[in-house]
């Protein structure tokens, strides 16, 4: 008999979106959804766009981790239930993309783009299981046209992302991506 664990939805968005911004409302709709569909939400842990997604997770019932820096010597956010602290930069953005069983990016900047870059190399070198990858709102849309358009890629590199809308896109497409998955990452690997 095997042992049913919920996914866990790695979020990466920017720690300066502020309370109040359509950008909080967007990450904190996210995880509200993430959290109504029964899956855990993690975040890197700190403020802005993790705040939110952790946020709307929690009240709406759900199960939230930080993945911290220890370095940072910064305490998690208030929505966090479960904390794991990393050593180092690298490590942390290894144990988001490898103890996860799906992604989304929110609005973000330059980590926010590293992270979704990494967890697209790594799908695409198969270095990783396949996952869902989902980007949320125009800005993706814009960048990902650009990407299209300026770097050397095939259909099936653009492919490994999905780019929605809004927030309520997300889940559904993440739940079309987990369709004939044996088990969730959880299942094996998470502690």
């Amino acid at each position: 008999m095997s042992v049913s664990h919920p996914r866990v939805i790695s979020v990466f968005g920017s720690a300066t979106i502020a309370p109040g911004s359509d950008e909080y409302g967007r990450a904190e709709r996210l995880g509200r959804f993430l959290a109504g569909a029964g899956w855990v939400v993690m975040t890197g842990g700190f403020d802005g766009a993790m705040a939110a997604c952790c946020r709307g997770a929690r009240e709406a019932g759900g199960h939230t981790v930080g993945v911290t820096l220890r370095a940072w010597n910064r305490p998690a956010n208030a929505w966090v239930c479960e904390e794991r602290p990393q050593a180092t930069y690298q490590e942390r953005l290894l144990y988001m993309a490898t103890m996860a069983d799906g992604y989304v990016a929110v609005d973000g900047g330059i980590g926010t783009l590293g992270e979704l870059a990494l967890v697209w190399s790594l799908l695409e070198t198969r270095s990783l299981p396949p996952r869902p990858l989902v980007a949320v709102g125009r800005r993706w849309r814009r960048l990902f046209d650009v990407f299209a358009e300026e770097l050397v890629l095939r259909r099936e590199h653009l492919a490994l992302v999905n780019v929605v809308a809004s927030p309520e896109e997300a889940v559904p497409v993440l739940g079309q991506g987990f369709v004939g998955a044996e088990a969730p990452n959880g299942a094996n690997s998470h502690g």
